[in-house]
This record gives structure tokens, C-alpha cells and sequence, in this order.
């Protein structure tokens, strides 16, 4: 760890030089026109308490020993915080920072900035428990948002990425297929159910994998319908092919900006399969910013998806899942508060920290392998582990 910049040099050298004012009791005035010293001496260097200023402005008050600052004392950082730190052989080893926003108890930096591992409580309700760097949150960290959110994960340059994830065998792991699995034009191809095995999670991103990959399917999401007029024609065989092998199998809606909602709705409950056990619908939610201004913004958007969740949600009995991307959720769901907070996310997001949403399933891959499925195949993780996985079967699934 660096020195602060304030050193002892020139007290040291004015004091050999014996530009010292004498006061009782072992104590000394040292000044070299800019910096000045006034504390306890011993054997020419300052021991016990001190303080040193800067014009008017004090820039240590506190312990020292052999010259050094050594104990507690009470500094100023740059931004003219008081800071009540501790030092030991002229290093700061760790303070307390108190200011109008909150007060951070931790280590500190040359500069009497957090760093290393501290702990931030704010005056609004938020908390941070973690590390820091250069003043920032930067590392592991555990925190609470003054909305009382938990924020548990990475943190970067002062902003909150989320949980960096490791892939193992222990995860759970699932497909969606459309069409596109069963080939393009007019090479067509057939989908070996007997040999589904997850064997690759993905080139687009970053991801920290443990182990061979070599993954089960544990769960599969169909393209059912799109819009009201748009079938896929292979939805109902590989329905099947996932039910006979007892793969839990759900169907999803791709959402169109050029037909109502309910128009929309009927379409996908008409031409859907939804037995006891089978996963919950999906709204796959992906317009771009001109087909949203078309469909009169933001608010008009909102409420047509409300409206095709609450149809499908009173015909299937069970509330269902909204698929959208991060930037979707960046840009759009924060003006739709009740969607965040009443229905589980299935997010499209390429990168090496999990969501934070209130999420289901995470697709972390457009690039992935499946052993039986010719191409590239979507790859998606379960937010949870087996226990958790069982718990969503229980109690979200299609119960009649």
C-alpha cells in the first residue's frame, strides 16, 4: 500500500536544523511556511499526539511515533471529508468516513479512499458489504438498495453487474426450439429426441464452465404461435416427442405489434397444448423501437401485454412467464412496475453475470450444441438448483 502524499521530510529536516520553537512539557511548533507541526517531541522527531495544517486547513491530528503517524487520528480527504482513520508506521490502515450521503467503515487508500473491504451503510436504507477500489464498490459484494432490493455478486467501477455465474453438471439446464431446429429451405431435418444431450453453452459470450459439458435437458420451450396468423408446424410432434419422455415441455407466443391481444391470445391458447405438468406459457416480447412508436408507445405496448397475460392466465390457471432481452428490460419494464413485480422474467442475456430480475429462466446462449439437434441451438439455465427446480414444478406448473 502506498504513503499518503503528506510526509515527514521537511519537518524532519527543519528540526535538524534547529528551526524549532521550543513550548513546555516536550512539545514543538515546526513550520517551513507551508505545512506546520505543533505536538509532542522526542529525540528531535514527533512522538505522541500531533497535529499538522495546511494554512488553515488541518491535515492530521493525531498520534505519532518515531516520526511517523502511528494510531488513530482524524484527516482530511480531497474532497474535504473528515475522516477518522488509523494508521500504523505513516500507513492508513483502515477509517471511518462519515458524509451527508451515509458513513463507510473500512479499509482505506493513500488517498483515504475506501479500499479493500468495507462496509457502506446509507442514509437512505441502503447497504454494502464488500470490496472497493479507488473509492468505488469493485469486486464481491453483498448490498441492499434504499427499495430494499438484494444485490449479491460482482460489482464494477461503483455499478452493480450481478452474480458472476460458473456452469457446472449441478445446474439446470433447458432448450427452446422453433422451426429453425428442423432446417431452413428445403433440407429438412428430424430432431433424435433419444440422444438430447446439451454438449456446448456458446462462443457469443464469456462464461466461466466447470467440468465437461455434457448436460441433460431438463426442460423445453416450443414455439407454439405468432401473432394471429403464424403457426409452427413442427410445435405439436415435438410436443409430443418431450411429453413421452418426460421432459417438462411449455409453449410460447411470439408476440406481434399488427393484431390485438386478444386476437392474439385465442390464437395461441386455440393452437397450444397445455396438460397437467406442462411448464407455464411464455410471451416472447421483442419489438424494436419503430414497431413500438406504431403501436402508439410505450403505454400502448403495456397494455396489450397485459391483456394477453391476464387471457392466458385465467384459461390456463397459472400465471405466465414474460421473455424479453436485457436492453428490453434496461429501456422499457421499468415503466411497467407491476409487471416486474407480479411476473417472473425468461431473459435473453449474453454475459457472464446473472440477471437482476425477478427471474425464471435465463437464456445465456443463441450459439449453443444439443447432441440429436442439427445446428445452433438457444441454451437456457434454470435461476436455481434442483430443489428449487422441483419447487417451480410444484407449485408453477399447469396443475389441471
Amino acid at each position: 500500500m502506498k504513503k499518503p502524499a503528506i510526509t515527514l521530510s521537511i519537518i524532519i529536516l527543519l528540526l535538524l536544523a534547529a528551526c524549532v520553537k521550543k513550548t513546555p512539557t516536550g512539545t514543538a511548533i515546526v513550520s517551513d511556511g507551508r505545512q506546520t507541526y505543533r505536538g509532542g517531541m522526542a529525540d528531535g522527531r514527533p512522538s505522541g499526539y500531533g497535529v499538522l495544517t495546511r494554512g488553515d486547513s488541518t491535515l492530521y491530528s493525531g498520534q505519532w511515533k518515531n516520526g511517523l503517524r502511528h494510531g488513530r487520528a482524524t484527516v482530511t480527504d480531497r474532497q474535504g471529508r473528515t475522516v477518522q482513520a488509523v494508521f500504523s508506521a505513516d500507513t492508513v490502515v483502515r477509517g471511518t468516513i462519515t458524509d451527508s450521503l451515509g458513513i463507510y467503515r473500512g479499509e482505506l487508500d493513500s488517498l483515504y479512499r475506501p479500499s479493500g473491504h468495507g462496509i457502506w451503510r446509507g442514509r437512505d436504507g441502503s447497504y454494502y458489504d464488500g470490496e472497493w477500489h479507488d473509492g468505488l464498490r469493485n469486486g464481491f459484494g453483498c448490498g441492499l438498495t434504499a427499495q430494499g432490493k438484494v444485490q449479491t455478486g460482482e460489482w464494477k467501477g461503483g455499478a452493480y453487474r450481478g452474480e458472476r455465474m460458473t456452469y457446472t453438471a449441478e445446474r439446470i439446464y433447458g432448450i427452446d426450439i422453433s422451426r429453425y431446429q428442423h432446417g431452413k429451405g428445403r433440407k429438412k431435418y428430424a430432431i433424435n429426441w433419444n440422444k438430447l444431450r446439451i454438449t456446448h453453452l456458446g462462443d457469443i459470450s464469456r462464461k466461466k464452465v466447470s467440468g465437461e459439458v455434457d448436460y441433460p435437458v431438463s426442460f423445453v420451450y416450443i414455439k407454439s404461435t405468432e401473432g394471429a396468423s403464424v403457426r409452427n408446424p413442427y410445435y405439436l410432434s415435438d410436443y409430443r416427442q418431450a411429453r413421452r419422455r418426460g421432459i417438462p415441455v411449455g409453449a410460447y407466443h411470439f408476440f406481434s405489434t399488427k393484431s390485438t391481444a386478444k386476437q392474439q391470445a385465442r390464437y395461441f391458447l386455440r393452437h397450444s397444448r397445455f396438460s397437467k405438468g406442462d411448464l407455464p406459457p411464455v410471451l416472447d416480447v421483442e419489438p424494436t423501437a419503430s414497431q413500438i412508436r406504431k403501436m402508439g408507445g410505450t403505454a400502448a405496448m403495456f397494455s396489450r401485454i397485459r391483456t394477453w397475460l391476464d387471457i392466458v392466465r385465467r384459461r390456463t390457471g397459472v400465471r405466465p412467464i414474460l421473455y424479453v432481452s436485457q436492453q428490453f428490460v434496461n429501456k422499457y419494464l421499468p415503466e411497467a412496475p407491476d409487471l416486474m413485480r407480479d411476473y417472473m422474467v425468461w431473459i435473453a442475456r449474453y454475459g457472464e453475470y446473472r440477471p437482476d430480475v425477478r427471474l425464471a429462466i435465463w437464456q445465456l446462449c443463441p450459439d449453443g450444441r444439443v447432441s440429436g439437434i442439427r445446428g445452433e441451438v438457444d441454451i437456457n439455465v434454470f435461476n436455481g438448483y434442483h430443489d428449487r427446480f422441483k419447487k417451480f414444478l410444484k407449485e408453477e406448473t399447469i396443475s389441471h
